[in-house]
């Protein structure tokens, strides 16, 4: 290799590895902005917040969906470990409050994430694609607490989702006031989800998996 080849290598590695640098201060620009202000941002702001031209932004990633798709994949791995672990919790009601803890914990701390779960800003396919992946890890945990009488029977797994929404919507309208004041909306459902002597009996049925599925895709932004 001739001093002339040589160079050109060295400056295409050299481009390689100032691409890479500008795509990951590109994604945690993304997970920041995301989080604090929600998926109405654009491209140009999350270029701005990450200090590069927005031109290499395009170029990088096309488009926002493209951040959010990626971003997006990040919780869901986090969301997948969380319920994997809480299966291995020594107590399975324990494992079952880790798992809704730790899930609202990071909706609370990412408001682009409850606008991708629980609106259609990130695309159905791309909140399915979640679900499939979440829950199965979920409802082993929730039927592990039930298993072991600690979790109420009559609680059906497409109560679960519904759950985390109930409580996300404590989390968007209270956070403004205070960051944490939806635990306590938190201990509300968990007591009335733990057996105890004078449970009240469900006055309805739960819904079918197909009917929760039309609800989530029915839910509003919480933009």
């Amino acid at each position: 290799m001739d001093g002339t080849d040589s160079s050109a290598f060295r400056g295409a590695r050299r481009l390689r590895r100032d691409a890479e640098a500008n795509r990951q201060r590109t994604l945690l620009a993304a997970r920041e902005v995301f989080a604090e202000r929600g998926l109405g941002v654009n491209l140009d702001d999350i270029a701005r917040h990450a200090g590069v031209g927005v031109a290499t932004s395009y170029r990088l990633f096309g488009n926002k969906q493209a951040l959010i798709n990626e971003l997006f994949e990040e919780r869901v791995d986090a969301l997948v470990v969380a319920a994997e672990q809480a299966l291995t919790n020594d107590d399975p009601w324990e494992g079952f409050v880790s798992l809704l803890t730790t899930t609202l914990e990071q909706m609370a701390a990412d408001r682009g994430l409850r606008e991708v779960v629980f609106s259609e800003v990130g695309g159905r396919p791309l909140v399915a694609q979640a679900r499939r992946r979440f829950m199965p890890a979920a409802d082993a945990v929730m039927r592990r607490a039930q298993d072991a009488g600690l979790l109420r029977p009559d609680v059906a797994p497409t109560d679960l989702p519904l759950t985390f929404y109930m409580v996300s919507c404590a989390i968007q309208h209270t956070q403004p006031v205070s960051s944490e004041v939806w635990r306590r909306s938190l201990t509300i459902v968990l007591d009335g989800l733990r057996v105890r002597p004078g449970l009240t009996d469900m006055p309805v049925v739960a819904l079918t998996t197909a009917e929760e599925e039309r609800v989530a895709g029915m839910n509003p932004s919480n933009s």
